[in-house]
This record gives structure tokens, sequence and C-alpha cells, in this order.
């Protein structure tokens, strides 16, 4: 399903000009591009992957590997998603518990602990050799007892935001838009690459 909803272009594309997103995957690059209402260059890079918990981390080190390989200003992004019952976990390791796991592997899981709360967090690094800046978004709720939806992907056929009764792969395109961790993060990129303020 097409969970791409287009919001006012950027007023300034200096910067963009020389953006390339990190990714090699289209639907990300599409999708950012169309948020952000202009074409986003991106480019398919192996980065090593830092082992920490932190994601600003994580991002962070992906985006100066990926600056010295292309010598122009780079863009990455690393989602998370926590379970506080469990700490930490499984945070920025969470596509390998998929991998590992499947996303009705995950969702078992959470389901055997103490509560299902869980976090979602996605953040983007932008770095242009000299300044690293981040734009996050987060979005809270539970896990589902089984996978529901076609819709979406990672995670989304298990994790049912907080005022919601439907997991994220069954919602429709204007509530999947205004609930998601993407919707704030992007907002924040796109207002930096319009007015160059600082996030």
């Amino acid at each position: 399903m097409n969970r791409m909803t287009k919001i006012s272009p950027i007023k300034n594309d200096s910067l963009h000009t020389e953006l390339t997103f990190i990714t090699g995957n289209q639907h990300k690059a599409d999708y950012l591009a169309q948020w952000l209402g202009v074409p986003v260059a991106h480019h398919r890079l192996d980065l090593d992957e830092l082992q920490s918990l932190d994601v600003r981390e994580v991002v962070a080190h992906k985006a100066r590997q990926a600056y010295e390989a292309l010598k122009r200003p780079v863009l990455v992004e690393d989602a998370t998603l926590t379970f506080p019952a469990m700490g930490r976990l499984p945070g920025t390791y969470i596509k390998w518990f998929i991998q590992e796991l499947g996303v009705e592997g995950v969702g078992k899981l959470a389901n055997r602990l103490e509560h299902q709360q869980a976090v979602g967090l996605v953040c983007y690094a932008l770095y242009d050799g000299k300044d690293m800046h981040f734009f996050e978004g987060e979005m809270r709720g539970v896990i589902a007892a089984t996978p529901r939806g076609q819709g979406g992907f990672g995670f989304d056929a298990i994790f049912i935001n907080e005022g919601q009764t439907k997991t994220r792969a069954e919602l429709d395109e204007d509530t999947y838009v205004a609930t998601s961790y993407r919707t704030t993060a992007i907002k924040k990129l796109q207002e930096f690459l319009g007015h160059g303020q600082a996030v």
C-alpha cells in the first residue's frame, strides 16, 4: 500500500541539491522525496553498523562513513523499537530481531513480557562534513497479540499506536501518516532545509 502524502516543497533547495539520502531501499527514498515535495538523490552504501543502543551514535557513525565515501552532504536514518519491559531492547537491534524471529516472533516475545507497551523512534542524521544535525520522531503504543494487516512495513503489523485499536498495517492512509513517527521527524527536516534553522 502506498503510504505517502505530499507536503509543501522546501523553500530553499541550496542544501537539498547536494544532499544524498543513503539507502538501498527505493520505497524509503520515494517516501522521503514525496514528503519533502522534491526529488531526493539516493545512494546505496555498505556501512559498518555501530553496536550501540544510542540511535544518535548509530546514525552519526553511518553519516560520517557515508560522507567520507561520497564527499557531499548525506542523510541517513535508523529506526528503533523498544519494549520498556525489556529496558532499552530491542532498540536499535530491532531489524536483527525481525530478521531472526520474524514480525510474528517479535510479537510473541513482547507478549511474554510483563506488559506490551512499546516505543518506536526514528532518527535522521544530516551531515555536511562539518556539522551533524538530528531529526527525530517518536510514537508510543502497544504490541498486538498477533500480526494484523497488509499495509506498511517493518514492525507495522504488530504496533498499535496510542489511541488506536488497529495495528499500523491496518490503518487507512490518512491515519497512518498522522500517527507516524516519520511525520514528526521529516517535518523537522523539512523545516531545517527550508529555513536553515537548527533542530
